[in-house]
């Protein structure tokens, strides 16, 4: 007696094309908005590298005091908008005060550059050079006199787009509002997330989504250490070499280091321009470029591999092509998601590499 082989129920088709249609759906939904997703997306951003620090707030407390959760996430959010605040009372007044002294040497600077070059442009071309010291420093005094002009003119222009002003403004005002809620209800959100996820997919999802989080606070949480020391190692570096402006370069630099080479570069250019208004010879410029090289020395051999590590699997060259082509597709929101994509995209690409590589096509 043959017993006849169960047959299986065929796979419903509609019910994955349905769910791809949603997700297709919702993805368009959230590109047409993403104009006014900005500060969401930053606050998620925020909350997701603050997170940690409130968790370990409401465990610690203070003394026999419990903290909760709400009280925790106030106080991160205190000491994270102290740190912005005292970033801006200490680099506005000072680029102020440095940008007046830069106005004030730029003549001098222009007349040893004219008393070295004309006599070589006359000798050997011909060529001199008609430039008047004197009146580019009227210029330069006239133009700073009505710079209240020129922010009046500006306040005009921003009156007459009065809509966008009041966008700006509004982006601005949410922000804190989102953070807070999002930062207090961090874990009942991912709590509810992973709800929603099909009982079949919830191991494989739960492992990738593990290991994604594990990439990105890698990354994140070790570059904003690194972030913070090598501002620490710039401002030192050009204040020994006397650089005028040395905190407000070197702290550029240093914040600007979250996209690689972008910071040094351009707090290079920043210093390298003070230097030659302010030094006098060839000489005293040398040490301000041999600060930076030595920080790209440190910062490459030393303290990235030490705080971040080569681990995370995003390598530089990845970090700045997701920045550039999210800045292209998507503009500044582009840029905000283009390392958490970037790492859920890396992540997917190895376990599929791991899946052919132990696949009947391969061993085949």
């Amino acid at each position: 007696m043959t017993t006849e082989p169960k047959k299986t129920a065929p796979k419903n088709l509609f019910i994955d094309n349905r769910w791809l249609i949603i997700a297709a759906i919702f993805a368009f939904i959230i590109y047409l908005l993403l104009p006014v997703l900005t500060p969401f997306l930053i606050a998620a951003i925020l909350a997701y590298i603050c997170d940690p620090l409130v968790d370990r707030l409401c465990l610690m407390g203070i003394g026999k005091f419990k903290l909760g959760r709400t009280l925790s996430t106030a106080l991160v959010m205190a000491g994270i908008f102290g740190i912005i605040i005292l970033l801006f009372l200490i680099l506005v007044p000072l680029l102020q005060k440095e940008s007046l002294l830069i106005a004030e040497r730029l003549p001098g600077t222009i007349n040893n550059i004219r008393t070295i070059i004309e006599p070589w442009l006359q000798s050997n071309f011909g060529i001199s050079l008609a430039i008047d010291s004197a009146q580019i420093q009227e210029i330069i005094s006239k133009n700073w006199k009505t710079a209240g002009g020129l922010l009046g003119d500006l306040l005009k222009i921003a009156g007459s787009n009065g809509l966008a002003l009041i966008g700006i403004l509004a982006n601005i005002l949410l922000l804190p509002v989102v953070l807070f809620y999002l930062l207090r209800d961090w874990d009942g959100f991912i709590a509810s997330i992973t709800r929603l996820i099909p009982r079949n997919w919830q191991i494989k999802t739960t492992s990738i989504a593990v290991e994604i989080d594990q990439v990105l606070s890698e990354f994140l949480r070790g570059q904003l250490a690194v972030m913070a020391v090598m501002s620490v190692f710039y401002v030192a570096g050009l204040w020994l070499v006397g650089l005028d402006m040395a905190l407000a370069i070197g702290v550029i630099a240093g914040l600007l280091g979250f996209v690689p080479y972008l910071g040094p570069i351009l707090g290079l250019g920043l210093a390298l321009l003070v230097a030659v208004l302010q030094f006098t010879s060839l000489a005293q410029v040398i040490p301000v470029l041999m600060v930076f090289g030595l920080g790209q020395l440190i910062e490459s051999m030393v303290v990235t591999p030490k705080l971040v590590g080569e681990r995370i699997g995003l390598h530089p060259v990845a970090v700045i092509l997701a920045l550039l082509a999210g800045g292209q597709l998507f503009g500044f929101t582009g840029v905000l998601l283009a390392l958490p994509v970037t790492a859920a995209i890396a992540v997917g690409l190895r376990h599929a590499k791991d899946n052919y590589l132990s696949s009947d096509t391969y061993l085949n």
